[in-house]
């Protein structure tokens, strides 16, 4: 069981790490709003993690021929990535003449942390790429784990938990800048953060037009089907 724990916490790193629109938000809102907001938008999407990782288990081989044969889905959350951040886009600039008012006026900036909490969840709920991921772990890891609840429930636990103590050292460094930060330079910050977030819609949408993971995923089932008759 120890060891299970071990193999798991290099995943949690690398999927704190990973590099996609969860990434540049959480920083940016360590750095804007500080480590409690911060901490509420981690924790919805670490709520969206273990959603992904219930339906994975529960739904293996149903969802994962579903995202092979449907790339579909890959467009569609794509298309609601694409819109969140022109929506996010469009209302940077509004938010830039908020936040000089409150400076002018030295009005204390509320945070409505379930807000962020359900932002979190969402930003990351509406990425099938996520799903993607976790329907992998649980196809590699879940026969090395003889499919034993308790060994799974360990092992996730350990790559969530890491994942957000990994998270919280981020939060706290992009914190250090908070007092580097005027309105101009969060207007700047969070025009690129929609920006970005629109790239990787174009990119969900591109697996969606190019599968090119089909051959991948079904490697992995065959893999899978060689184990179990060996």
């Amino acid at each position: 069981m120890i060891q299970d724990i071990f193999t798991a916490i290099p995943l949690g790193i690398l999927l704190a790490f990973t590099i996609g629109p969860v990434f540049f938000v959480l920083l940016q809102t360590g750095a804007v709003k500080g480590f409690r907001a911060a901490l509420a938008f981690d924790l919805g999407v670490v709520l969206g993690d273990f959603l992904f990782i219930l339906i994975a288990y529960f739904s293996t081989n149903k969802i994962l021929h579903k995202i092979k044969d449907e790339p579909s889905l890959f467009i569609f959350g794509g298309i609601i990535l694409i819109a969140y951040g022109y929506v996010s886009y469009r209302k940077c600039k509004t938010d830039f003449k908020r936040d000089i008012r409150n400076v002018i006026n030295q009005v204390t900036v509320k945070r409505n942390y379930f807000r962020l909490f359900i932002k979190g969840f969402l930003l990351n709920f509406i990425n099938i790429g996520v799903l993607g991921f976790w329907l992998g772990i649980i196809f590699i890891f879940g026969p090395k784990l003889e499919m034993d609840d308790k060994r799974i429930f360990i092992f996730m636990s350990s790559i969530l938990a890491t994942y957000l103590i990994i998270d919280c050292f981020k939060i706290l460094l992009a914190k250090q800048l908070r007092t580097k930060l005027t309105p101009r330079r969060i207007f700047k910050i969070k025009r690129i953060i929609s920006l970005i977030i629109i790239f990787f819609g174009f990119v969900l949408i591109l697996q969606g037009f190019f599968p090119g993971e089909k051959e991948k995923i079904k490697n992995v089932i065959e893999n899978i089907r060689e184990n179990k008759q060996q």
